[in-house]
């Protein structure tokens, strides 16, 4: 027998860190839109985690001048020392931190800044807490560093927001962090000032667990509220914090992929480890877009936010008018995110009884042509999440037919 034979007999075999691990259901559910608007279905899609908006110009004009300039090489590792300076402005002119250049990351994206983050710190069993709902790559990334995702549930009626003495129950020996993610992807339930106290005391008497806080969509934020975050609230945990940022979603910069936090500087050394073996740099020229992002006008800032609190409303409201389905208002983000309880157990016009959110939403795709996100990929069911970040024309379609595809269920 060859060796190549011996090979293609063994087959292929992944490794048991992703062996649990699937292809995100909302990539699943927007591929399969997709394949039904090519077949000429009229799909609208109101799952993607991204502005409708394109990025501002005089971002695009920096990167052009970047690129015409000779800025396409690599840069430092985790970060040119111009963006770096940037984030620095930004976490003291926003945000009431200080950090040093070498307390700053850059990677490719906040997923990446997340993945560094679990494979420099988690050992074999080492625990994560994550309230659901939960951006769902959060797990996965826990799950692939050898760690134990620790899921706490968080409805709406707590505000989709986790409790003190949630967070005080969950904690072990074994925990080494905290995520916690203001405004939320997916529920846009957002922390003030007091909701985040009571959980940084309890933090405070536990010296061994870290918080990791995702602020990506610190900008985008509704009927006055205030964004904080807990390194400017409590200056005591600072040394065990790692806040979360990018460019992404308030300068609509999804494809540009940057994503920075600031931390300890020990942190941030390992985490270079892991960065300089995956990706290296990020991109240069995504680099000198982001100085200009975070140093150049914001004013747009709020006429973008204006436009999504106007989307926001009309989803609520167009939603809490279906028999079935409760709504609560997010602070800020650009998602609802919806109870269906009253939807299950109801039949479809076809016969087929609907028993779980993704049910529920199959239904809405298959007969109503709209898709939008279980709860159960959230970690939190029976709910479903929309995404208003496309044009009110289209929401005020996509409403109506899941108000006509609810009214025809038995």
């Amino acid at each position: 027998m060859t060796i190549n034979a011996t090979i293609e007999e063994a087959g292929f075999s992944p490794a048991s860190r992703i062996s649990t691990i699937g292809v995100s259901q909302i990539l699943k559910i927007g591929a399969r839109a997709q394949a039904l608007k090519r077949e000429g279905r009229p799909v609208i899609i109101l799952g993607a985690g991204e502005p409708d908006f394109d990025t501002p110009d005089n971002i695009k004009d920096a990167a052009a001048k970047a690129m015409y300039a000779g800025a396409t090489k690599y840069t430092a590792l985790d970060g040119s020392p111009d963006l770096k300076k940037a984030i620095q402005g930004k976490f003291e002119r926003e945000n009431g931190v200080s950090y040093a250049l070498d307390e700053i990351t850059v990677a490719t994206g906040a997923k990446q800044i997340l993945f560094n983050a679990m494979m420099a710190t988690l050992n074999p069993g080492d625990e994560v807490i994550i309230p659901t709902p939960y951006w769902t790559s959060y797990s996965d990334i826990v799950e692939i560093a050898e760690g134990k995702p620790v899921l706490i549930a968080c409805d709406a009626e707590a505000g989709f927001r986790l409790k003190a003495e949630q967070l005080e129950a969950a904690v072990t020996q074994k925990t080494r962090w905290v995520m916690l993610n203001s405004p939320s992807n997916p529920s846009g339930a957002a922390y003030s000032e007091a909701d985040y106290r009571p959980l940084l005391d309890v933090l405070l008497r536990h010296p061994h667990v870290w918080l990791l806080v995702d602020d990506m969509y610190e900008h985008i934020v509704y009927d006055g509220f205030k964004f904080v975050t807990p390194a400017a609230i409590e200056p005591r945990l600072k040394s065990r914090t790692l806040t979360v940022n990018g460019v992404s979603k308030a300068y609509a910069m999804t494809g540009w992929r940057i994503g920075y936090a600031g931390g300890p500087r020990d942190l941030i050394k390992a985490m270079a480890v892991v960065q300089s073996q995956a990706t290296s740099c990020p991109c240069s020229v995504s680099q000198a877009a982001s100085v200009e992002a975070l140093n150049g006008p914001q004013d747009f800032l709020k006429e973008r936010t204006a436009s999504f609190q106007r989307r926001r409303d009309l989803v609520v409201s167009a939603l809490n008018a279906i028999e079935g389905l409760d709504c609560r208002t997010p602070e800020g983000a650009f998602y609802t995110f919806s109870g269906c309880a009253g939807i299950l157990g109801k039949t479809t016009p076809s016969g087929r009884k609907i028993e779980t959110d993704s049910d529920f939403c199959a239904y809405l795709l298959d007969d109503a042509d709209v898709a939008v996100v279980p709860g159960s990929a959230f970690g939190l069911s029976p709910y479903f999440r929309i995404s208003y970040a496309t044009s009110e024309e289209e929401l005020k379609v996509a409403l109506e037919r899941i108000a006509r595809a609810c009214a025809a269920l038995a």
